[in-house]
């Protein structure tokens, strides 16, 4: 996670400040910190991908990818919202969903990032057996 989020990056701070302070952060200030959640969406957006564990079909282009990228972070930003406690300002999670998108885009652009993400899944996807085409290798009998 440190080649794209820095541990003092401010999304990997407020990744760790709603993970640290979950039963309080949507009631420190009036409303629901917008700038915290926005970091915290694009942190989990990454690690999320990172994982692989939900990811049917690989990107196959940077505007795949970053559209992938942003709806993992609109997932978190939800949960979020549902979760919080204090209300939503007006025009919030426009506000919100407009900081995960030039995060996402920075990071992107930084080193080669983007041609890695999308490379990162195409080793498992090779090994992954071809549903029908392939013999079988061995049976099994079921009672």
């Amino acid at each position: 996670m440190e080649r794209f989020l820095a541990p003092q990056s401010p999304e990997a701070l407020a990744h760790s400040h709603l993970n640290e302070n979950w039963f309080s952060w949507d009631l420190e200030h009036p409303s629901v910190n917008e700038t915290l959640i926005a970091g915290c969406a694009t942190y989990e957006a990454f690690k999320r991908y990172l994982s692989g564990s939900d990811l049917y079909l690989l990107p196959t282009t940077r505007t795949e990818l970053e559209s992938k990228l942003r709806r993992y972070a609109y997932d978190t930003i939800h949960n979020a919202i549902a979760k919080a406690r204090s209300p939503l300002e007006r025009g919030g999670y426009s506000r919100m969903c407009h900081l995960v998108e030039e995060s996402i885009s920075r990071i992107l652009n930084e080193n080669d990032n983007a041609s890695y993400l999308l490379n990162l899944h195409d080793a498992q996807s090779n090994s992954v057996v071809d549903m029908g085409t392939s013999p079988p290798t061995r049976s099994v009998k079921i009672k």
